[in-house]
């Protein structure tokens, strides 16, 4: 059967509209330079008419105001599918994808709307890979074996070039160890070595970390240094990787050169890159997306994310709104109960995984000392602390980390230290987390309200939490009350009801 050749319907405000078999990616041009990749199926919603929509990107949207010339084409080909004016909003003006310092920005391999290497001058992409350069050096000079990973390996092999459509570097190594526990004890030397070198540098998890690096204008990119190891047969590599692996297809380390740099690189890097982006990783694919088995995401949370599971997920969740307010309007019924109980006692509102804000806004808006906690806090409640700050509101933003002993004995030491009751507000945190987590926010409840006050909180139990992308593991309510009560609660009581079809749980504690 022929397929048929894929056609551009439309192209406006809520979209691009395209019809034709087939799934593949397509990059959108604006003035002739790339701003965005979609798969024609993948990420479009079908319409009734056979046809689908790829809707324009949440970030991407508020710059649609005025014209540009508008191209749809296959990545790496000169032929385009659609090639024309079109205006958005009022059409006045050329439309500019920049940030506020005027860098071009375009969509990276993460979704994220940021200044790729396509939009960066020859000095810039000279000073990342001499930087790059550096850190291989020196990351050899404390004792590993180092290469190109990920995107920046995919770089180097099939174009010798940084993908135009990247936004960082990685850098990758197999340790000798086969223990994970020597593996991160490993990893954090790395981290000190380099820090002594004068890099600066910021921990992802056991086993991973980030060196910052600067452009020549100031920006600053995050260069990824990803460990790991192989054993039994598999190599588990930090980040997506875990796969039965050959030892040889490593080391020896060979080289290839990036920018016409020479740089280390594995025995058989087509091995690696066919594991991490599959039989098609000569083909160029602006839109590709990771799909890590659940093995690999469960033994990594085991082995390195131990502190910060799902960490990745929500940063992701948060960066596509970083400078906006929530839309939610209305209060959850759990923030309602919280601001009676603050009200009757006279207490201020600790709302635990606030997310971004929408309900801690709501309370600091009606009067109420609220302090926001949120296990990736700097993005997600950025908006709500700028609009509090603007409103003159009584609302404080501050991370907590459940499965992090330090985080919550630090932050429990720092209330206790505070007199009078308190409110506690859990509105679907203790079903996004682990059982080492919801035993973290019980210690945490012990020394937040040891002079009394109420928690209310809400989550989902039974079979269909696993349908949600942050449910880490089910909560048992008994379970739960038994921690709650050792730390200190003296009645507890709970009600079930039903919430977009899931049973759902609030759980009252009173100290």
């Amino acid at each position: 059967m022929q397929v048929r050749p894929l056609r551009v319907r439309s192209v406006d405000e809520r979209g691009i509209v395209v019809s034709g078999q087939g799934d593949r990616a397509v990059d959108v041009l604006f003035d002739d330079r790339r701003v965005w990749s979609f798969w024609v199926r993948r990420d479009t919603e079908p319409d009734r008419l056979g046809r689908r929509l790829a809707p324009w990107p949440t970030p991407l949207r508020r710059f649609l105001d005025g014209t540009a010339r508008v191209v749809v084409r296959e990545p790496g080909s000169p032929v385009s599918h659609f090639d024309e004016e079109i205006s958005f909003g009022d059409g006045r003006g050329r439309i500019r994808v920049v940030n506020g310092r005027g860098v071009e920005l375009g969509f990276d391999k993460s979704g994220k709307l940021v200044p790729t290497f396509e939009t960066r001058e020859r000095g810039d992409i000279v000073a990342l890979v001499s930087a790059t350069r550096s850190v291989l050096d020196a990351l050899a000079s404390a004792g590993v074996r180092p290469f190109l990973g990920y995107g920046t390996l995919l770089g180097a092999v099939r174009e010798g070039a940084v993908l135009g459509h990247d936004s960082d570097a990685d850098v990758c190594y197999v340790s000798d160890h086969e223990n994970p526990v020597d593996v991160a004890r490993e990893s954090f030397r790395l981290q000190r070595e380099l820090g002594r070198l004068g890099f600066e540098t910021s921990r992802y998890s056991g086993a991973a970390f980030r060196v910052d690096v600067a452009e020549g204008d100031g920006v600053v990119r995050g260069l990824d240094v990803f460990g790991g190891f192989l054993s039994g047969g598999r190599l588990y590599l930090m980040g997506e990787i875990g796969v039965e692996f050959e030892r040889t297809w490593i080391h020896p380390l060979t080289t290839c050169r990036l920018e016409g740099v020479e740089m280390p690189v594995p025995a058989r890097p087509e091995k690696l890159l066919e594991v991490t982006y599959g039989p098609g990783w000569q083909t160029p694919d602006p839109a590709f997306q990771f799909s890590t088995p659940s093995r690999t995401t469960r033994a990594f949370n085991d082995w390195f994310r131990g502190l910060s599971p799902n960490s990745r997920l929500w940063q992701r969740r948060y960066a596509r709104h970083v400078h906006q307010l929530p839309r939610r309007r209305r209060p959850s019924e759990a923030a309602r109960r919280a601001g009676q109980e603050a009200h009757r006692l006279g207490a201020p509102v600790l709302d635990v995984g606030a997310g971004r804000g929408a309900d801690s806004l709501w309370l600091a808006r009606r009067g109420h000392q609220v302090i926001a906690y949120d296990y990736a806090a700097e993005k997600g409640l950025a908006a709500a602390a700028a609009a509090a700050r603007e409103e003159r509101l009584a609302l404080e933003v501050r991370p907590l980390n459940l499965t992090d002993w330090r985080s919550v004995l630090c932050e429990g030491a720092r209330l206790a230290h505070s007199p009078g009751p308190r409110v506690v507000l859990a509105q679907h945190v203790l079903d996004a987390t682990d059982t080492q987590g919801r035993r973290g926010f019980a210690r945490w409840c012990a020394m937040a309200l040891r002079e009394g006050g109420t928690l209310v909180a809400e989550f989902h139990v039974g079979d269909r939490t696993e349908e949600l992308e942050w449910s880490i593991s089910e909560v048992d309510p008994h379970q739960l009350a038994e921690s709650l009560t050792e730390s200190g609660a003296r009645s507890i009581t709970h009600t079930e009801f039903e919430r977009a079809g899931r049973p759902t749980v609030r759980l009252v504690a009173e100290w």
